[in-house]
């Protein structure tokens, strides 16, 4: 079988990212539609995820949304059965939905360490499950994982956070273990430090951003854009013996000491 460029386009592919009303989610549906995929918008609010999916159609990408909340799982997999029964099959998901919450660990509430873990734990497992039920079906499917360089590395106040980033490049090579003999492949994109919104109190410490663009091979932060490479290729059949991994972008700073 000889290679192809081909197979790296996203053409007839559906791709489903949560939390992709805003930040890393949006730039990454950006770069899946631009690859030829058709997009679908999650977002908890029905307005803003009808707003973006039209903002970028009217950008040339084929676009379309998905209303649920991560944390609520019954309210997911009938988001999820009724998409996949009225408006087609998710071909590929995009696990992107995260929050952080910051604290000294001996001050972090149980209300904090719980809601962050709904939403990036156990978020990651319930729409896993739900869209996955469809791909074993079908006998393929992509699932991406939003992993973290906390995955590997951790810091003072963000303890419960590499904790849970941790866990989701565990869960991706439990996928892998689970339902790689159905035609999925399930692997994590782990991005070193970016300038989003989540990030903005860092981007704007001044004495932090000095501290990480030395810290980084490539001495600088990463741009959102940055990472669409990487997401289309997990994406697409380039990768279809790749499985379990995390691909981390992250400008060399998890390569170094």
């Amino acid at each position: 079988m000889s290679f192809n460029l081909a197979s790296f386009g996203l053409n007839g592919r559906r791709a489903l990212i949560t939390g992709s009303g805003k930040g890393i989610g949006l730039a990454l549906a950006r770069g899946l539609g631009a690859a030829g995929a058709t997009v679908v918008i999650n977002d908890r609010n029905m307005d803003k995820a009808r707003r973006v999916a039209s903002q970028l159609i009217d950008e040339g990408i084929n676009a379309e949304f998905a209303v649920f909340d991560v944390t609520d799982r019954a309210q997911l997999f009938e988001a999820i059965n009724t998409f996949e029964a009225e408006t087609g099959p998710i071909d590929i998901l995009l696990n992107n939905a995260g929050v952080q919450r910051r604290a000294p660990l001996e001050d972090f509430t149980a209300q904090d360490w719980h809601e962050l873990m709904r939403v990036n734990l156990d978020g990651v497992f319930h729409v896993s499950q739900a869209v996955a039920r469809h791909m074993i079906g079908r006998g393929r499917g992509k699932i991406i994982n939003i992993c973290s360089v906390q995955s590997e590395l951790a810091r003072p106040t963000i303890a419960p956070y590499a904790a849970s980033k941790g866990a989701v490049k565990m869960l991706t090579k439990g996928m892998c273990a689970e339902w790689a003999r159905h035609g999925i492949q399930a692997n994590g994109l782990a991005p070193g430090y970016f300038a989003t919104e989540m990030n903005r109190a860092l981007v704007d410490d001044q004495q932090f951003s000095e501290w990480l663009c030395k810290r980084t091979p490539a001495g600088r932060w990463g741009q959102v854009e940055e990472l669409c490479g990487a997401a289309v290729f997990l994406a697409s059949p380039a990768s279809d013996f790749i499985n379990g991994q995390t691909l981390f972008v992250d400008g060399g700073l998890t390569s170094v000491v």
